[in-house]
């Protein structure tokens, strides 16, 4: 049993219930959760980072719209935006205009970049009759400035959540909110800790479905979910391979193909961290339940975050740290930048990144992909005479 309360399946049949929800565009787990009782409302955001734990206090589902990937056929996105751009803004918009989102209460485009900026005025003009917000974090970290700030940001999205449901957000149902997304974080990181740990017995295909399972479900239902694959997989003897242990980074925003992650480990690479889908970890520690709920969640953005790419850092000295703090965390061997084609915050902070990387004598990659990417082999190779490099170094 689990704290699901349910038998625990083996994970096969888990992993099929995460791939099923990976492939439905038309998010029919979201909208069975909308019609199940009057009322309910459903808040989408692109990758990052949202205060979900606001949405999930105004009785709202925070859907993660991450794209089409590709499995999706571009055909009106393409008129709206430019060629020589990321991918995942023309694909939302095919989301959008093809009546995917049709069921969706609202869109929240978290603060990463220019396209994702355009894309929030553009979906206002598009889609009037859905509520639409940038939202916007404190590039300055300092309590009185940036936390001023992003206090007043946290306090207008409660504000206007609770307009949008008919009633405000009391303290006491943020605090449950909380609690809920500080138990949901927990269990992310023992899956992260269990894969760095003994990757072979939870592959990162597999962990990354479990994780985006939680894009679309309900946050207790995937906290189960998490639960159930761990302990399946806890359960299973797995063989062991000689792959060398990598970070993956700069997929932070628009997502990779499956098969792109596949392909790293069939070519002998265990990916034993990432910066996938940060908004399921983007905040490091419990925030506390005690106190103002806004005030909490404004401290821990400022002094309690994740240090990535997709993140302002303003000491520079410590740009680029948290790769090195995560290679040595996890036993890694190397690093790999894939990177989207046409990302800016990505590709802007690598020269550095690498830098970094090559100061601490860590073996590193590099190479781009869009999500609707295709041809896996020449990636494949690429990581595969990385990992053999890696072996050959380690020897000598």
């Amino acid at each position: 049993m689990t704290m699901s309360g349910t038998k625990v399946s083996g994970t096969k049949a888990i992993i099929e219930r995460c791939q099923s929800l990976f492939d439905d565009l038309h998010f029919t787990a979201a909208r069975e959760w909308k019609t199940a009782k009057s009322g309910r409302k459903v808040i989408g955001y692109m990758p990052i980072y949202v205060p979900r734990e606001i949405i999930h206090a105004a009785d709202m589902l925070p859907l993660g719209v991450l794209g089409g990937g590709d499995q999706l056929e571009v055909i009106h996105g393409d008129a709206y935006y430019q060629s020589y751009i990321c991918r995942i803004p023309r694909s939302t918009i095919e989301l959008g205009v093809s009546g995917r989102l049709d069921f969706v209460d609202g869109m929240m485009f978290p603060s990463i970049c220019d396209v994702i900026r355009n894309l929030s005025g553009m979906w206002k003009m598009m889609f009037p009759d859905v509520y639409v917000r940038y939202f916007d974090v404190p590039q300055n970290y300092a309590d009185d400035i940036g936390g001023s700030y992003y206090v007043g940001e946290l306090a207008e999205l409660r504000d206007d959540l609770g307009k949008l449901r008919g009633s405000p957000i009391t303290d006491d149902e943020l605090r449950n909110s909380i609690e809920v997304y500080n138990e949901n974080r927990k269990m992310v990181g023992e899956l992260y800790d269990f894969r760095a740990k003994t990757p072979w017995q939870a592959p990162a295909a597999e962990a990354y479905l479990v994780l985006r399972a939680g894009m679309v479900l309900p946050v207790e239902e995937h906290t189960a979910l998490i639960a159930d694959y761990l302990a399946a997989a806890k359960a299973e003897k797995r063989p062991m391979r000689d792959n060398c242990r990598i970070v993956l980074t700069s997929v932070f925003c628009e997502q990779p193909p499956l098969n792109l992650i596949k392909s790293l480990e069939l070519a002998g690479c265990y990916v034993v961290d990432d910066d996938l889908l940060l908004v399921t970890r983007w905040l490091t520690e419990d925030v506390p339940t005690d106190g103002d709920p806004i005030q909490n969640l404004a401290d821990a953005f400022l002094h309690h975050s994740e240090s990535t790419a997709a993140k302002y850092e303003p000491n520079q000295a410590e740009k680029g740290q948290y790769l090195v703090r995560a290679v040595k965390r996890t036993g890694a061997e190397g690093v790999i930048f894939a990177a989207p084609s046409f990302c800016d915050p990505a590709l802007l902070d690598r020269p550095m990144l690498q830098n970094v990387l090559s100061e601490a004598n860590i073996p590193y990659i590099a190479f781009k992909y869009a999500e609707n990417s295709g041809q896996m082999q020449p990636i494949r190779e690429q990581a595969g005479t990385f990992a053999d490099s890696i072996k050959l170094w380690s020897a000598a």
